[in-house]
């Protein structure tokens, strides 16, 4: 589970740079909205997913409190990133995780 949870956190991130860096300023300097609506569609699709896998793993593997680190993490620029390594460093699992899983 923590597997996805980094993979889809990673994806969700870049996905939010490219969404700013990159077709935002398309959008209002070059006049072509297109990437927004594309990218704006894949970041969507990739935060709801790691919304999801974060309320899966909640009690299974991680605490409540991994749970709403998760969520600041999801809304702020490079969260993701962080709170992956946080999630690596087994500061949020809980008692019944697999260690074999981490």
């Amino acid at each position: 589970m923590k597997k996805w949870v980094a993979l889809i956190g990673y994806l969700e991130g870049f996905s939010f740079l490219i969404l700013m860096f990159y077709a935002m300023p398309m959008k209002y300097f070059a006049g072509e909205p297109e990437m927004v609506s594309l990218f704006g569609a894949v970041h969507g699709g990739l935060f709801t997913v790691f919304i999801g896998l974060l309320f899966v793993g909640v009690g299974k593997h991680w605490t409540f409190t991994g749970l709403i680190h998760g969520f600041i993490a999801s809304v702020v620029p490079a969260g993701p990133f962080l709170f992956e390594g946080m999630m690596a460093s087994g500061e949020y699992d809980t008692e019944e995780a697999p260690a074999a899983e981490a």
